[in-house]
């Protein structure tokens, strides 16, 4: 869950696995391989054309086919499984129990992708998306799917990576005493799972001549128009719809991908749920904005929400959103949140989780695994802007956090003393670096805590662990994928998993965060 690692938010994106995930899933049980007519899939009658290519493919199925298969799973994409005479087909919109007709769109050794053509018979999950364009934009994956259900798949798809890749076997029920079966918990999931988001991201275009924002049309990069998004607080809403009549009202001119000509490239909106205060950031391609006290008197006088108002600048042609140059165009440097009875300074560029309410679930069953008393020393590895560190430092005797983005580590100071934590302390640099270097200093840490990006921990911070031997390592992660793997690697070392709960940082999108306890295992190896 993480992290000054890249301009861009994590979700609704990143893909777990790739190709190689998909492959893993088409080459799994074979066995039963159904006929025409079968369980598998039955095909319909085609020209002799398309026979005699899937014949040279050899494979069952050929594109444009269309074929009416039942949909035994869902992949980490969330795009339905299914089978064409023992072909795996991917297709996006069908549910696990259905029996769908598809067409078939591209072929690959093992497996292919499906277009959704109609819902021959619904799951019992299926439930009618209530967003408007849902089907055009890509930032949710789940809506068609019952919450209930997604959490149950949610904790299905941990499940399933902690016993395929980290080859752990959990636990059916209650492991009995002496077990060492790992223990999967329900997700942990919200009771109103809309409007959760407190920062938007709306990148800016030109549609008919108008200035528009919203969100890239799935797989593509042209922009859509769009006036509001159900998992985005109504204020964030709000605000970005101002802002885009009052820039069209003032003739500024959005930033063209091709041509790299245009003013006005995205627009942030950060909101903090408790304080109510917002955040507008406009990010430009050029330090000049046209009318921009005009602009700005607009923004106070329509949005006294707003605080904040900050320009940053960003001239180069990527599809990264921030530049290295951000300005304060009117109003406070910062705009101020709390989760729990922490307090956090929120700036521009700065790390905040974006969904609150959620992260006070997962920081609260981080501390809970972290079995803290106040006497301990627990030491916070990839700790951003201290958000984790601080929830620990309520309940420990001394804390350090170490992030390699000294902007990040800043921000926890500020947050540090913001919250009167004098027993916290942060360094700047890799984590498998700094962590021998206090060890040398005589730090020893009872817990230490890792919450990494998606690719997982750092080999070498993994090695650096299992030397420091703490008696308790608490693990949050963003990807079921790599957690598994790095927690093989801290087994083999020593460490036994009792514990992993998924927690739903982000409904209706595939994205799914755990948190895992990890105990020394004292019987010599």
């Amino acid at each position: 869950m993480k992290k000054q690692r890249s301009n861009n938010d994590r979700p609704g994106g990143g893909r777990m696995g790739g190709a190689r995930g998909k492959e893993n899933l088409a080459s799994g049980d074979r066995s039963g391989r159904a006929g025409r007519g079968e369980a598998g899939g039955s095909l319909k009658s085609r020209g002799r054309a398309a026979v005699a290519d899937a014949v040279i493919a050899g494979l069952p199925v050929a594109k444009n086919d269309e074929v009416v298969i039942d949909i035994i799973g869902m992949n980490h994409d969330g795009e339905g499984v299914g089978r064409a005479e023992g072909y795996t087909l991917f297709v996006a919109g069908a549910l696990p129990g259905e029996k769908a007709r598809v067409k078939v769109l591209k072929t690959k050794k093992q497996y292919g992708y499906a277009k959704l053509l109609d819902v021959v018979e619904a799951s019992a999950d299926r439930v009618a998306p209530p967003c408007p364009i849902y089907d055009k934009c890509g930032g949710c994956q789940l809506q068609h799917f019952g919450y209930d259900a997604q959490l149950a798949w949610k904790r299905q798809h941990v499940v399933d990576a902690l016993e395929r890749i980290g080859k752990l076997r959990v636990a059916e029920g209650a492991p009995a005493d002496g077990d060492h079966a790992v223990v999967v918990r329900p997700t942990l999931g919200m009771a109103e799972p809309w409007r959760y988001r407190n920062k938007a991201q709306v990148p800016v275009g030109v549609t008919d001549g108008a200035l528009v924002g919203g969100f890239y049309a799935r797989g593509s990069h042209r922009i859509v128009d769009m006036e509001t998004c159900l998992i985005q607080h109504e204020s964030n809403d709000d605000v970005v719809s101002r802002v885009k009549a009052i820039g069209r009202r003032l003739g500024i001119t959005a930033y063209d991908e091709e041509t790299g000509k245009g003013l006005l490239r995205h627009v942030v909106v950060k909101v903090g749920f408790r304080t109510g205060e917002m955040m507008l950031v406009l990010v430009t391609n050029g330090d000049r904005i046209p009318h921009e006290d005009e602009w700005i008197a607009a923004i106070r006088e329509e949005m006294p929400s707003v605080v904040s108002i900050c320009q940053n600048v960003n001239t180069r042609q990527t599809n990264v959103i921030f530049g290295d140059v951000t300005r304060v165009l009117w109003g406070r440097e910062v705009i101020f949140d709390s989760i729990g009875d922490v307090k956090f300074a929120i700036s521009a560029r700065s790390f905040y989780q974006v969904n609150p309410l959620q992260t006070e679930v997962l920081y609260g069953k981080t501390v809970d695994y972290a079995g803290l008393s106040g006497q301990e020393t627990v030491i916070d590895a990839y700790c951003g802007i201290g958000t984790i560190s601080l929830f620990l430092a309520q309940h420990a005797k001394r804390v350090y956090g170490v992030e390699i983005v000294k902007e990040a580590i800043e921000d926890a100071r500020v947050n540090a003393e913001l919250n009167g934590m004098s027993h916290v302390t942060f360094e700047v640099g890799a984590s498998e670096d700094i962590i021998p270097a206090w060890k040398e200093q005589g730090i020893e840490a009872d817990v230490i805590v890792v919450d990494p990006p998606r690719k997982g921990c750092d080999p070498r911070l993994l090695d650096t662990i299992l030397e420091m031997k703490p008696e308790r390592v608490v693990y949050v992660s963003c990807n079921p994928a790599t957690l598994a793997r790095d927690l093989r690697i801290l087994e083999d070392g020593g460490y036994r998993t009792v514990e992993v709960t998924p927690v739903d940082m982000f409904p209706h999108t595939v994205h799914v965060e755990s948190v895992a306890l990890l105990v020394r295992d004292f019987v010599e190896l």
